[in-house]
């Protein structure tokens, strides 16, 4: 089964159905999801500023983590699946819109960015939690997820204005 027939089946859901065809539904996801993707990419600025030595001197790193990653959580579920209900409505286009594409290979590099920092860098994060000056690894990976997703809100806002869809 290849990715259009996928596709075909997912936008002809009463779901997608639904939301593609209701003057109110589409729209309303799409608050939810820019609203959530907003709260996290806001919620990860303020650990990466940290992890920088920019901002939020006044808490270790891993408290901050601890305050803010559990409503980041929520809002990428949040987003996740506000995300999927909107390329539901819409899907065989979607798949071959180069900005959704774009956008879904930086969140994979963001996630991936996540990963390696919470499994390699924070090992020996007893040693610099409470330092306004990281280690590079740390600064590499505050910088690298603050690009990631200023690409990923760009993405999603070309999304909306691409003619392939």
């Amino acid at each position: 089964m290849d990715i259009q027939t996928i596709c075909g089946w997912l936008q002809a859901t009463s779901l997608a159905t639904s939301v593609r065809e209701s003057s109110f539904l589409f729209p309303s996801v799409e608050a939810l999801h820019v609203l959530a993707v907003a709260f996290v990419a806001g919620s990860v600025a303020v650990v990466d500023l940290r992890l920088l030595g920019v901002a939020a001197f006044n808490r270790s790193i891993r408290q901050l983590m601890r305050d803010v990653l559990p409503f980041t959580w929520g809002a990428f579920g949040c987003a996740a699946l506000t995300g999927a209900i909107l390329l539901s409505s819409a899907a065989v286009s979607y798949s071959r819109n180069l900005p959704l594409r774009l956008k879904m290979t930086f969140l994979a590099l963001a996630a991936i960015n996540m990963l390696l920092f919470h499994t390699t860098t924070c090992r020996d994060i007893s040693r610099w939690d409470e330092a306004i000056r990281t280690p590079m690894p740390a600064r590499l990976a505050g910088a690298a997820s603050l690009l990631l997703w200023i690409l990923i809100i760009a993405c999603g806002r070309w999304i909306g204005f691409s003619n392939s869809v």
